[in-house]
């Protein structure tokens, strides 16, 4: 087994994005992590749900509006959230969106 997973470049995993779709790719698992790459089309979303476990959301392209519990936040390109367990949460891609989904 290697030691180590590298991507030199993650937006490179997915393929294209349909214009009606968010895709979703997970490109790493092991018993402490699991790493989804997903991508939004312009108006897409996710509405609100809750992961019960601890999560990162890391936004790599594009603009959204979050949701975060009651709080509305923006995100863009460099964005970096940490979520409990269980917070309800959503996304709307304002325009071409790719954010990394970290597991804990």
């Amino acid at each position: 087994m290697n030691p180590f997973f590298y991507a030199e470049d993650l937006s490179a995993l997915l393929n294209e994005i349909p214009s009606d779709s968010i895709v979703s790719r997970t490109y790493y698992e092991n018993d402490e992590i699991k790493a989804i790459l997903f991508g939004f089309a312009p108006g897409q979303e996710l509405s609100e749900h809750t992961a019960a476990r601890p999560a990162i959301l890391h936004f790599l392209e594009g603009q959204a509006d979050i949701t975060l519990g009651d709080e509305k936040k923006f995100a863009r390109a460099g964005t970096w959230v940490h979520m409990q367990p269980h917070l309800p949460h959503s996304i709307v891609a304002q325009e071409r969106l790719v954010m990394l989904l970290l597991l804990l």
